[in-house]
């Protein structure tokens, strides 16, 4: 078993490595922090640098979803609805304190911090939060990316229990597996 924990450790360090500089960036922007994350995004910051640079609109290609602005109770859903297109593994990023924490906003119509909705792994506050606390958070992201173990290794084994039998097998338009009628 040494050897194949050590294997194991090395897969997790070398695939941490290459999700950490590749991330694919969904920038989900409601309100005026835009202006930062786009000041973040220039050349003078170059986030590229970061493997965060080149912003995907396809919430299936990314894994990095950052939610840039005051999100109201209206908007949640949708806010909602694309974390789930992601694909695994996915990290959010709260940019900026209307994001965080709702801001000044404290009514009935603004989401009081996304994490109610789903779950943030590093908040940038600051109303709007520098450039520089940007690259700040993706570097907090780089390293917890890093740390996570990839678990590539690990074979999961079924039970006998969890063996589906022929008769509990789905059945697509009232068809069984045979294509005979269960009528």
């Amino acid at each position: 078993m040494g050897i194949l924990d050590t294997l194991e450790s090395q897969v997790d360090a070398v695939v941490g490595w290459g999700r950490k500089y590749s991330l694919f960036v969904y920038p989900f922007v409601t309100a005026c922090c835009g202006m930062e994350y786009m000041a973040a995004s220039c050349a003078h910051y170059d986030t590229d640098r970061f493997g965060a640079a080149y912003p995907r609109f396809s919430p299936r290609q990314t894994d990095l979803l950052l939610v840039v602005g005051t999100i109201s109770h209206k908007l949640a859903p949708v806010l909602k609805r694309v974390y789930e297109q992601m694909a695994e593994p996915k990290w959010v990023i709260a940019f900026g304190v209307c994001t965080c924490t709702g801001g000044f906003y404290d009514n009935y119509a603004t989401v009081q911090g996304i994490d109610t909705i789903i779950p943030v792994d590093v908040y940038i506050p600051g109303c709007p939060p520098r450039p520089e606390m940007v690259i700040d958070g993706i570097m907090k992201l780089q390293d917890k990316i890093q740390r996570e173990k990839a678990g590539l290794l690990r074979r999961r084994t079924m039970s006998v229990a969890e063996i589906p039998s022929p008769d509990t097998l789905s059945t697509i338009g009232g068809l069984t597996p045979h294509g005979q009628s269960k009528r």
